[in-house]
């Protein structure tokens, strides 16, 4: 191939390599992981989901972001009276993005103590039917076994959105990278994919 038109083919894909290249799934077959192994799985799954940094933003129907963590003492709604409306981006309100700027994928983000957190995606609520805050872990568990709670998504796409999103530069790569010495989610985001992986592939099983 001619060096020429190489050089701007593989500029031109950087990006897609860049986001691909985050995190990968490699599922298991199947019925190939004992239970025993899948609920030890879902266990550390759920230490993800139920952090802070995760279920801040997976609140119920009021439409509420929640302040909690080491740094906050007792979990509390987020300051300022916010509120996400029934859009969950603020829209009916203050949007999430008057604070919480959206930033370039090729943009560091600026993440300071003291500064609204930003990703390269419009910042919102998750869906109200993706509710993670206060629940437990067989609520959690349930809802996430059952794709009609979950946009659609089977376990193998669940892996698959949570190497997407982080890919570029979403709230998942954010939790793990918070910036201002907040906590970050537990593990590392390779292991939470292999994780749900592991928990699928033992047929998504909750503590009974």
């Amino acid at each position: 191939m001619n060096r020429l038109l190489l050089v701007p083919v593989l500029i031109a894909l950087a990006p897609l390599a860049r986001a691909e290249g985050t995190a990968v799934v490699a599922a298991p077959e199947p019925g190939s992981v004992p239970r025993e192994a899948g609920l030890a799985a879902w266990e550390r799954v759920y230490e993800v989901v139920s952090h802070p940094r995760c279920a801040n933003c997976h609140v119920g129907p009021d439409n509420i972001p929640m302040w909690s963590g080491p740094s906050y003492g007792e979990a509390r709604p987020h300051g300022m009276n916010i509120t996400a409306g029934e859009s969950r981006m603020g829209a009916e309100f203050v949007p999430c993005a008057a604070c919480h700027v959206q930033r370039t994928q090729e943009t560091p983000a600026r993440n300071g103590a003291h500064a609204p957190p930003q990703v390269a995606l419009a910042w919102q609520l998750a869906p109200v039917e993706f509710q993670w805050f206060g629940k437990t872990s067989a609520e959690v568990c349930a809802q996430m076994a059952d794709p009609e709670r979950t946009g659609g998504r089977d376990w193998l796409a669940l892996a698959e959105h949570l190497r997407d999103d982080a890919g570029h530069g979403g709230f998942v790569e954010w939790g793990w990278n918070p910036g201002g010495g907040r906590d970050p989610a537990p593990y590392s985001l390779q292991a939470h994919i292999d994780d749900v992986l592991t928990w699928g592939a033992a047929g998504t099983p909750c503590a009974e």
